[in-house]
């Protein structure tokens, strides 16, 4: 053997040796998030029919060897969402299973390949969907029927009291939910600017702008005309997005809440929350529903609007790590916890002590 080619195999197994840490810690780390995204409940892939197409949906169920199950059907908030919500809802689907529940949910419009367009759609064609699934739960031999409530969140505060005026509901768990939409929509206007620490000259500029757009709104003005007198700026805005607020800015559940009055309500408020005005949900949901004695107010001090924790939702890859390494750390102390313990003090008709 040539002496030039030993400190070259001598160098190449060093290299190889140093690599087996790195190797170890890798395949460590890939256990660890398939253990920690592994969860206990059933998962399957269901299809619901509505309105002549097909809703694709996600039926999460216990593994506690009964043949029926409470449900919790969920209404997502705004944007493009699918079923699992990237799989953020797992957690959540897991804690309800615990307590004997199962989950269901499904692709919005126009997301994951479903039909359609969620951007077509009013608070009043949400809550029909909403609906039209409730109705396909209850003829399931493994649902009961008289155990069926709503999970919803932030948008879908407008959407739930609309169902429940539809359609018996047992319960109904509120994230985040705003009353009115044009107020929810001045209150994270002005939030996001004081956390950017905007000037003044930008606050007030920013707030004629929205102001001029209401006023667009009110007139029911086209997207062409919004862009002219938004001198040729769309600000991120699209034809589609146009046409859904359109459809949506009256929305106001100050009256749709009043469906809810005698259903036990878990309504979940985040102590760090930009996008609604925590404070006048309160009152709304008070005003509404104290007088049926069957809600239940949680604050968590730090939550953020989705109830993930500040701390985490603030860092891209905070979020994506955590989502991978332990997910169900993503979510505000105690947040899962509330709606497990919720779900078990519901008694067999639905009732709950509050």
């Amino acid at each position: 053997m040539s002496p030039k080619l030993q400190p070259r195999r001598r160098g190449l197994r060093i290299a190889v040796w140093s690599l087996v840490p790195v190797l170890l810690v890798a395949a460590g780390l890939v256990g660890v998030a398939l253990w920690q995204n592994t969860y206990a409940m059933e998962e399957r892939r269901v299809s619901i029919r509505h309105g002549g197409h097909t809703l694709n949906g996600v039926l999460a169920t216990p593994r506690d060897g009964r043949e029926r199950h409470g449900l919790v059907v969920y209404v997502h908030g705004d944007g493009p969402v699918s079923a699992t919500h990237d799989d953020g809802y797992k957690p959540m689907w897991e804690a309800n299973a615990r307590a004997g529940y199962a989950s269901l949910s499904w692709d919005k419009p126009g997301v994951a390949g479903a039909p359609g367009n969620w951007l077509d759609q009013s608070m009043d064609d949400r809550a029909d969907e909403a609906a039209a699934a409730i109705a396909w739960a209850r003829a399931r031999p493994d649902i009961d029927g008289d155990r069926i409530g709503l999970w919803g969140a932030s948008q879908a505060g407008w959407v739930v009291p609309k169902v429940a005026a539809m359609t018996p509901v047992s319960f109904v768990i509120a994230v985040s939910p705003a009353i009115n939409w044009l107020q929810q929509g001045r209150h994270n206007l002005l939030a996001e600017l004081r956390a950017a620490g905007a000037s003044e000259v930008r606050v007030q500029a920013e707030i004629t702008r929205s102001e001029a757009t209401r006023r667009l709104l009110e007139r029911d003005a086209t997207f062409e005309e919004y862009v002219r007198a938004m001198g040729g700026d769309a600000n991120g805005m699209t034809a589609d997005r146009w046409g859904f607020i359109s459809k949506n800015h009256t929305a106001d559940a100050t009256h749709d809440l009043r469906a809810l009055h005698g259903v036990p309500v878990l309504l979940t408020l985040a102590g760090h929350d930009v996008n609604v005005d925590t404070a006048d949900t309160e009152r709304g949901y008070r005003g509404a529903l104290d007088g049926g004695g069957a809600l239940t107010v949680k604050r968590y001090p730090d939550g953020a609007h989705s109830l993930l924790k500040r701390s985490i939702e603030q860092s891209d890859l905070k979020t994506t790590l955590t989502a991978l390494l332990s997910p169900r750390s993503l979510f505000a102390e105690g947040f899962l916890d509330d709606q497990r313990r919720f779900l078990e003090d519901l008694g067999p008709g639905g009732n709950a002590t509050p």
